[in-house]
This record gives C-alpha cells, sequence and structure tokens, in this order.
C-alpha cells in the first residue's frame, strides 16, 4: 500500500482516487499521441480545498504534481513523464470536477469560473446573460478554462479581443505548498504592485495550480459576416488585411489564412467538405466580422472585398448567406488538424513573426525545407491577424514519412531560426510543455532564462510543480 494514495483516498474518497491502469489511460496520453506516462493515480478534486489538501499532501510526501483540464494540449505540458523519467512519481490532478460558474456580474461584464469549466460551458454562460466571452478554440466542447489560461490559449479572435491573457482579470490559485492566493479581483485598475496573475497564464501549471478565474465579458454581437476569399500570395493576404481593417476597424474579429496544401487535405479525408469558391486558389483566408449596431454587415464587408479584388489583393471571394453557410466555411478551417492527422504524423509549429514579416517567413521556411528535404509537404495556415502560423511540414509518402520524422531536431532548428531571426516566437499560443523544453534555450536570452528559474525557484524550490516541463 502507498501512505500517501491512502491518504488521498481519506482526503477525498476512494471514488475519486484512480489507480486501475484502465482507468487512469485516458488521463497518461496526449492528444496527438506522442507523449505518455504513468502516474502513482489520478486524483479528481470537488473543489478548491480538496485540491489544496491533495497539493499539501504532495508536498508532504515529496511527489510531484501534473495538473491537467481537458487534456487537449499539444505539446505534451499536461502528460506525466512517467516513472522512467521521474522514478519519485506523480499523481495527476484532473481539475475537471471544478465546473461551476460561481457569478456573473453583467454590469461589470466579468464571468467568475472554476479552472474545470469547459470553454464552451463558459461561452454558453455567458450568451446567457446576453454577454459574449470571445475565446473560440476548435477544442472548446472539451478544452477548461484552467489549461487555457495556463497555456496562454490564442485561438481565431485574439485579432479583436486579444489571448487569453488579455481576458484574466483575476485568478484563484493553489500554490506549490497548498496555500491559497485569492486573487479573484473583478477589478480594471489596480496599480497596487506586481500583476501576480500574470506569473500563473501561460505558466503551464509549473509554479501552481489555478482553481478559478474572473474572465472579461463584452457585449453580444447582433450580427456577424463570414466571407472565404483566394489570394495569390501571403503578401496580398496581409495587404487584403489592411485593406479589410482600414474598412471595417475593429469589426474584424478573425482572419485566417489557410494554404493550399491544408485545404486539399480537409478536402479529401473530411467527405463533407466542399471548395466554396469554382477555381482552386495557391492560398485562400477565412474572414469574419461582427457588429453591435445596426448596419448590414454582408454588405459591408462585401463591397470592401469588391475593392481588394479591384486592387488584385484578392481573385474571388464568397460570402456566407446564411449560419450554415457561415459554419461550413469554419468547418473547412476547424478540420485542418483532424484531416492532416488522418494521413499521418507531421512536425508541427506554432510561430509567431510580426504581420509584416509573415509572407517572408513562408517564403525563406519553404525554400529552405524543400532545398534540405526534397519532396516536402508542408501544411501552412493559422491566424494571419494576430502573426500566428501553424507550419507543419511531413513527407505525402507515408513509407517515406518516418524518416522525415526523424529529423525533427533538424527540421525545427530551421524554421525556429527563421522565426527568431524575424523577431519571431517559436511558441505563440501552445505553450512549451515538453516538446518545446529543449529549444526554449536557444532563443531565450540568458537574462530571461535566469529570472525564469529565479521564479521557479522562489515559488516551488523542490521543483513538484509539474517538472520536465517549460524549465
Amino acid at each position: 500500500m502507498n501512505p500517501l494514495i491512502d491518504s488521498l483516498r481519506t482526503t477525498l474518497g476512494a471514488a475519486h482516487v484512480l489507480t486501475d491502469p484502465f482507468d487512469i489511460a485516458p488521463y497518461c496520453t496526449d492528444w496527438r499521441g506522442r507523449y505518455s506516462g504513468i502516474p502513482l493515480c489520478v486524483v479528481k478534486p470537488a473543489d478548491t480545498d480538496e485540491v489544496a489538501a491533495v497539493v499539501r499532501a504532495c508536498a508532504a510526501a515529496n511527489v510531484a504534481i501534473v495538473p491537467q483540464g481537458g487534456n487537449t494540449g499539444l505539446c505534451g505540458g499536461a502528460t506525466p513523464l512517467g516513472a522512467d523519467r521521474l522514478p519519485s512519481g506523480e499523481v495527476l490532478v484532473s481539475l475537471t470536477r471544478l465546473n461551476r460558474i460561481r457569478a456573473i456580474d453583467p454590469a461589470n461584464n466579468t464571468l467568475t469560473a472554476e479552472a474545470g469549466c469547459t470553454l464552451a460551458s463558459v461561452k454558453a454562460a455567458a450568451a446567457a446573460a446576453d454577454r459574449l466571452f470571445p475565446l473560440s478554440l476548435a477544442a472548446e466542447g472539451t478544452a477548461t478554462i484552467g489549461g487555457n489560461l495556463a497555456t496562454n490559449a490564442g485561438g481565431v479572435q485574439v485579432l479583436r479581443y486579444g489571448n487569453a491573457r488579455e481576458l484574466c482579470l483575476g485568478l484563484e490559485v493553489v500554490l506549490p505548498d497548498g496555500r491559497l492566493w485569492d486573487g479573484l479581483s473583478g477589478l480594471r485598475k489596480n496599480n497596487t504592485g506586481y500583476d501576480l496573475k500574470q506569473l500563473f497564464i501561460g505558466a503551464e501549471g509549473t509554479l501552481g495550480l489555478i482553481t478559478a478565474a474572473v474572465l472579461k465579458l463584452f457585449p453580444q454581437p447582433t450580427q456577424a459576416a463570414t466571407a472565404w476569399a483566394a489570394v495569390p500570395t501571403p503578401a496580398a493576404a496581409v495587404a487584403l488585411l489592411a485593406l479589410l481593417r482600414e474598412k471595417l476597424g475593429d469589426r474584424i474579429t478573425a482572419f485566417e489564412l489557410i494554404g493550399r496544401p491544408a485545404l486539399d487535405l480537409v478536402l479529401k479525408n473530411l467527405p463533407a467538405s466542399r471548395n466554396p469558391l469554382a477555381e482552386p486558389s495557391p492560398w485562400q483566408v477565412l474572414i469574419e466580422s461582427v457588429d453591435t449596431l445596426p448596419c448590414n454587415l454582408a454588405d459591408v464587408l462585401e463591397n470592401a472585398l469588391a475593392a481588394a479584388i479591384e486592387a488584385g489583393h484578392a481573385s474571388d471571394a464568397a460570402v456566407a448567406q446564411n449560419l450554415a453557410q457561415a459554419r461550413a466555411l469554419w468547418a473547412l478551417r476547424e478540420g485542418i488538424p483532424t484531416a492532416q492527422k488522418i494521413e499521418g504524423l507531421s512536425i508541427k509549429h506554432d510561430i509567431s513573426v510580426p504581420i509584416s514579416r509573415l509572407p517572408e517567413f513562408i517564403t525563406k521556411a519553404d525554400a529552405a525545407l524543400a532545398t534540405a528535404f526534397p519532396g516536402v509537404r508542408i501544411v501552412c495556415f493559422g491566424h494571419l491577424g494576430d502573426g500566428n502560423l501553424h507550419y507543419n511540414p511531413s513527407h505525402p509518402n507515408a513509407a517515406d514519412n518516418p524518416a522525415f520524422i526523424a529529423q525533427t531536431a533538424a527540421v525545427n532548428h530551421l524554421v525556429h531560426d527563421i522565426a527568431h531571426d524575424l523577431g519571431g516566437s517559436i511558441s505563440a499560443e501552445h505553450g512549451i510543455g515538453q516538446l518545446k523544453r529543449a529549444e526554449l534555450p536557444r532563443y531565450k536570452s540568458a537574462v530571461e532564462m535566469d529570472l525564469m528559474r529565479a521564479i521557479k525557484q522562489a515559488l516551488d524550490p523542490r521543483g513538484l510543480m509539474n517538472p520536465g516541463k517549460i524549465l
């Protein structure tokens, strides 16, 4: 018998401390199937007090803790290391039972949610109060608010509303020693020293466990217009974005770039999909705009796209005429990861560069990969409106792909070096986790790494919080 597991069963109840291999299997592997590890147990606390009790028990036993939300991450940040890498073991803390909406304040435009609430449930609660919570991800039915904040999630509406960091006003966090920090403030102005919540947003559970958050809400849009446009080059897409922002201002909420190989995979592998335009194009963009004021937004967007075609920024465009058509356009974009997964493994990159330099990145990275790895297929898509691309090379011949995947380190260095040289980042919205941990010191300065290690040492001197991630 394990004294720690016995203690946790006493605290949580035996039904919420899982040890059977069949029961814990869903928690042990990441969404992509790249990382796996077996913890000592999986615990499912029901509230913040139980989370704190779990952390105190693990700290007393000197056993590491792995926080997990919906397990939709792409970098192995919520996956245990396993006994071969951490012989002392880990307790995986699933936060999905912390799933209550604690408060909604429409006058203050805030919502307080526990960490295990799915993003979809938070959005629904906001909508029920005639408000919008704008964070939008393909995995929102499973991804949780705690995980969204721990990875500083981005998604498709960062262009207007910002990423998770900008959408959070306050946090409740269980610290590595089991103490509770109640920072659940709904204030937009609070100049009383360090903004502590920012330490935990994007920290991937390495500094503490987020148990609740105060989130910003916005007026519910009264209308939306969605369009699909063909563009000849990424540079034309950047010019189109500039024109649309000039014509529509901040009503542009999403501007997604989609390369032809990405669209072809969706059309091939997802049977319900079809090309919205008659002629093929090397690049396309998905555009969404919203408004809270009375106007015919679809006409405004259509007129702006007509001006873009006349200027040569686009060759064709289609504006959705109803909600079903808009959803079909979004399904093409959101189906890319699934369609690519059907084809096999790829080397995924989540880079960002200044919007003005995205065309240069694509040109340089495409050329460098084609030279180093002849025959490579590059699936390029992402949030051009905020400078974030998902740039995923693989070999289209399944028999040759394992040899290409074996070159992951060389491919990463090539792609990441180009992004870094253009003033960019090797991780825009997916985090670091296990996947990019070894890459981080190559692109962060020595001073940055020292500061991050100092913060980690100050809050978690024994390194028990999600070890092997980020640092």
